[in-house]
């Protein structure tokens, strides 16, 4: 059960690696959705409602792939926050 979360795991790292060596200072910007609050709560709970609602079947074996989904919930909420905040026109 385990053995796919790991690899999918070790997919997105070297997605990080290869995106850092085309051009250097992207991985940070990729991580920027941890400074988004809302994002974080939003990937906070599902989290927690994958952990919970796996733990009656799988135990442990829930929590990697937990931890998956809430990063990609939080970076995804965090995209989509950024969306729909309109940009004002400079000089305003």
């Amino acid at each position: 059960m385990l053995l796919p979360a790991l690899i999918i795991l070790a997919m997105l790292l070297l997605r990080l690696l290869v995106g850092e060596l085309r051009h250097l200072g992207s991985t940070h910007q990729q991580w920027l959705f941890l400074r988004n609050r809302a994002a974080l709560i939003a990937g906070a709970v599902a989290f927690v409602l994958t952990a919970g609602a796996g733990w009656v079947v799988a135990k442990t074996g829930v929590l990697l792939w937990a931890v998956l989904i809430g990063l990609l919930v939080a970076f995804i909420a965090d995209r989509l926050s950024k969306a729909e905040t309109p940009t004002r026109p400079s000089g305003q």
